[in-house]
């Protein structure tokens, strides 16, 4: 009998916007193109979006499992902003932040 392979759970990703004030907004989401245009469409964004757009994607990286990218989003929501910025810029990455 042939064995069907396990269905792979979905791929979470966490994603940094700017905004138009310049601001940081950070996520997770499994499609980050439909969830930046949640935001920019008012419905069912986060309510710190409403009003601030254009948003900017400015980073994004693919994490695994939910639990995983929530652990990471905890970090990097926690950081300076100077640290989200070098995030952004690739002068640091998210495993030398290392997960919760």
């Amino acid at each position: 009998a042939v064995t069907p392979e396990p269905v792979s759970a979905a791929e979470y990703s966490l994603y940094i916007v700017r905004c138009r004030d310049g601001s940081l907004y950070t996520g997770i989401a499994i499609d980050v193109g439909r969830r930046l245009r949640e935001h920019e469409s008012g419905n069912r964004g986060a309510r710190y979006l409403r009003g601030r757009g254009p948003l900017r994607l400015e980073f994004t990286e693919r994490l695994g499992d939910r639990a995983t990218a929530q652990q990471y989003e905890h970090r990097v929501k926690r950081l300076q902003r100077e640290h989200k910025e070098a995030l952004i810029a690739g002068r640091l990455s998210l495993e030398e932040l290392g997960a919760d």
